[in-house]
């Protein structure tokens, strides 16, 4: 049995879920996973034998239990600074804290008329007010990122760091709703979506049954 759990939501859908997850990954945290699955009659129940808070995901560590994405990673990357989850330059490491902290409060139109949803296409929806704001907005974060922080490495801060995991799932709602990108942002996608962590996480999303169209959990 591992010494870290985290309990998580239906890989196909769970955005929140797939961050830390990332963190985990990168960090080199053996970890055991409780899947709950979403929107289902129990599924509140279920994650309060967890987590007070009632939502996914949770990480719990002996008796503690550390919930909200951002708040799992930023433990991950306490307990490992080995594995370089914030950039070493300060200045860098501010704006890779402020973008994250703009993905985990932000883009509610993109949030509610593009859930993310792995394994389906749609190709032609989505476009409903304020998304394209939206997603002119991270564009333009991608692409200052990379200009000023990414030197050699594909990542927006070069290698990559919590603020890639954050990004992640808007990598996979952009491949759903086949958004248009630029060069340097649709290198930056595919350097995302290549990682083998995240291969493995749309690999298991995939063999899921389909029990619900979509959650934002």
């Amino acid at each position: 049995m591992a010494e870290f759990t985290l309990v998580i939501g239906n890989k196909n859908y769970s955005s929140w879920s797939l961050r830390p997850w990332l963190a985990l990954r990168h960090a080199g945290i053996a970890f055991d996973e409780v899947l709950i699955a979403l929107d289902e009659p129990g599924t509140k129940a279920a994650i309060l034998k967890h987590s007070a808070s009632g939502r996914v995901p949770a990480l719990k560590h002996g008796d503690l239990t550390v919930w909200d994405s951002l708040a799992i990673c930023e433990y991950v990357a306490e307990l490992r600074p080995e594995a370089g989850l914030w950039p070493d330059d300060s200045a860098a490491r501010a704006v890779a804290r402020s973008i994250s902290a703009e993905m985990h409060t932000g883009f509610s139109a993109l949030r509610t008329h593009m859930p993310m949803n792995i394994r389906s296409r749609f190709p032609e929806e989505g476009r409903k007010p304020g998304v394209k704001e939206d997603i002119d907005r991270i564009a333009a974060l991608w692409r200052q990122c990379r200009s000023r922080h990414g030197g050699d490495g594909p990542f927006l801060f070069g290698r990559f760091t919590i603020a890639d995991a954050m990004f992640a799932p808007v990598v996979s709602r952009f491949r759903t709703y086949a958004v248009a990108l630029g060069e340097v942002e649709q290198a930056y996608a595919d350097a995302v979506w290549s990682l083998e962590s995240m291969k493995e996480w749309a690999k298991s999303a995939a063999d899921e049954p389909m029990v619900i169209d979509s959650a934002e959990f």
